[in-house]
């Protein structure tokens, strides 16, 4: 079954409260600050993009929804957290007040440590489903570590941290990669690469699909800073120019914006020819990369 990217964030959106562990009511303010911004909207890239892979793998994407769940959760906390004063500041996202605006900063730093620990308790319980199915367990089990690197000291943190150091920092391109490669793009092939494991995946494949997902998440990045430049308050759902108010390092404070555009284009197409690799389907895939061009024009 080949589905639309609509198709499958419907399916995300339609699972995403009800992997939510129990929270004791004496607790209610955490469950709704953590529901609050999980329900909030937003583009489902990660789930979708891990649902869609093990799919063109072979899987069954109802199946994997704990772990394009948990990529969510995971996802969600980032954005509560990188939207606290202490780190970008920022009073909006997704087109609604950010969650420390609704609740404070305390509870919306709970919040966010509450759904990184829910998203590994959502994973660790589906793997208790499969240990009398070695095969099963141990492609969960990769996934899994797929996930928690992406998201960790060695992906989106370190990422992040870079981030936050390189206000201060004279812009350079070394630095400028660390960060893209980091921040955004660990998690993109963490989704990409877990999907590919849990549909079972061959070795050719895998290997086409990771180099698909280090393009996409470059581009996806380098289309954000554009974007932040060019871009609506209405169209991004938080109020542009932060980037270089803040003054980030991004692509367009580095090489302008025709060059970042360049830069975009070129890792478009070579994502499109990594995709050519692959024998089944990619059109969905192709599609996707393609779209992240076309925003920022």
């Amino acid at each position: 079954m080949v589905r639309t990217f609509d198709e499958y964030k419907k399916i995300v959106e339609d699972n995403l409260l009800g992997y939510m562990p129990h929270i004791d009511p004496l607790a209610k303010t955490l469950y709704d600050s953590m529901a609050y911004s999980l329900t909030a909207g937003g583009k489902r890239l990660r789930p979708v993009l891990l649902l869609a892979s093990c799919e063109l793998a072979g899987g069954d994407a109802e199946s994997v929804l704990p772990y394009a769940c948990a990529m969510e959760y995971i996802h969600t906390y980032s954005l509560i957290h990188d939207d606290l004063p202490a780190m970008d500041d920022d009073e909006l996202r997704r087109g609604k007040p950010t969650n420390h605006m609704v609740y404070g900063a305390g509870i919306a730093t709970l919040a966010g440590d509450g759904l990184l620990s829910s998203a590994f308790e959502i994973m660790y319980r589906d793997m208790y489903l499969f240990f009398d199915k070695k095969n099963e367990l141990k492609n969960r089990v990769k996934a899994a570590y797929a996930i928690s690197k992406g998201a960790g000291v060695r992906g989106m943190v370190a990422g992040q941290t870079a981030d936050l150091e390189g206000e201060t920092k004279e812009p350079n391109p070394e630095f400028l990669d660390f960060i893209h490669m980091n921040k955004t793009c660990a998690m993109i092939v963490g989704a990409v690469t877990a999907g590919q494991y849990l549909g079972n995946a061959d070795d050719e494949m895998l290997k086409s699909m990771t180099s698909y997902a280090e393009c996409l998440g470059l581009s996806f990045q380098i289309a954000d800073d554009i974007l932040d430049i060019v871009g609506t308050k209405e169209e991004l759902g938080k109020n542009p120019g932060v980037d270089e108010e803040a003054g980030k390092m991004t692509y367009p404070a580095l090489y302008g914006l025709d060059e970042s555009r360049k830069r975009l284009h070129d890792l478009t197409e070579k994502a499109v020819s990594h995709l050519s690799e692959i024998k089944e389907d990619t059109a969905f895939f192709e599609k996707l990369v393609r779209k992240m061009e076309t925003r920022t024009k």
